[in-house]
């Protein structure tokens, strides 16, 4: 969307991004990037069990529900091979961003449209990564009087249960993501985030991969500036050469990071780019304009900046 502002002197274009954040696609993203890495940390016994060298994603499937008139879209879908018997089996996994009461159904229609499709042994798995700490069934009986029930079961990974402090202590790509949606108190945000700065900090990662992990953690974890100070002085308290190697990490990553936020979007999940790039691009028109001498007034009409802020950019420009 574009705003427009016009006044005697000047008209200045904003493009304001959406802040719609597409749970879905950053779940996606980084589950399938670092798929191994997830199984092991979460499954461990499903882990011991497969053959990572044979891992191939298929492609989404979409579903129709007639009965309430939707499309449904399959999230993760992995073709793998086990160990033991050289079975082909799928994995599929579905993220899960909101509660929803009926979700044991719905894996229960998955499972079942799968199956008739591929006729694979299909292993599926929940990623509930919202707040709500409600229980959601783990299983979907179908009764029939007299009978005995038709009942499927499903694995669940609900991040809000999990305590991070399990996890901190392995180099693990996809845990130290998932730090960002596990069940930790306001008081221990900075403590988190200084975890997950000191588990990637031990992964030799290349840029790209490291940048989808900060990115994806900032989206769901993003410390203020009192916070930040903060993690700041417990850095300092580390080991001089590992703190060293932190302050070099929220540089490095995160601007790269906020480029690649500007240029593409909620693709990326990165939210705190889009944000930040536009306010710098404020920033830019007040620079100009107060060069073209438009009153601190106008420039902070113009740029939606407040007063202060426009008179400390004219106090730079004198200095």
């Amino acid at each position: 969307m574009e705003v427009l502002i016009t006044t005697k002197k000047a008209t200045i274009i904003f493009e304001k991004k959406s802040l719609y954040t597409d749970h879905d696609r950053l779940f996606k993203e980084l589950i399938q990037t670092f798929f191994k890495e997830f199984i092991g940390a979460f499954f461990p016994l499903v882990y011991r069990e497969i053959n990572f060298s044979t891992v191939k994603f298929l492609d989404q499937e979409v579903f129709t529900d007639i009965i309430i008139g939707e499309k449904r879209r399959i999230d993760i879908l992995a073709e793998v091979k086990l160990k033991a018997k050289h079975q082909i089996i799928h994995i599929h996994i579905e993220p899960q961003a909101s509660y929803e009461k009926d979700f044991h159904e719905r894996m229960f229609i998955y499972y079942s449209r799968l199956y008739e499709k591929h006729r694979k042994p299909i292993l599926p798995i929940a990623v509930f990564s919202y707040n709500d700490k409600r229980q959601v069934p783990e299983q979907f009986d179908i009764h029939v009087t007299g009978l005995h029930p038709i009942r499927f079961r499903y694995l669940q990974l609900h991040l809000i249960k999990k305590n991070w402090r399990e996890f901190i202590k392995n180099d693990n790509p996809a845990a130290a993501a998932l730090l960002s949606k596990m069940g930790y108190t306001e008081e221990e945000r900075v403590q988190v985030k200084l975890e997950f700065l000191r588990m990637i900090s031990r992964m030799e990662l290349d840029p790209a991969r490291m940048s989808l992990l900060y990115g994806f953690f900032e989206t769901y974890l993003e410390l203020d500036d009192e916070e930040e100070k903060e993690m700041q002085e417990k850095i300092k308290q580390l080991p001089e050469d590992e703190a060293k190697v932190l302050h070099r990490l929220p540089n490095s990553y995160f601007e790269k990071g906020m480029k690649e936020g500007i240029e593409k979007g909620i693709e990326k999940g990165i939210e705190k780019g889009i944000e930040r790039g536009i306010e710098k691009g404020k920033q830019a028109a007040a620079k100009n304009l107060l060069l073209k001498n438009m009153s601190k007034e106008e420039v902070a009409e113009v740029t939606e900046l407040s007063i202060e802020e426009v008179e400390e950019i004219a106090g730079n420009l004198k200095g």
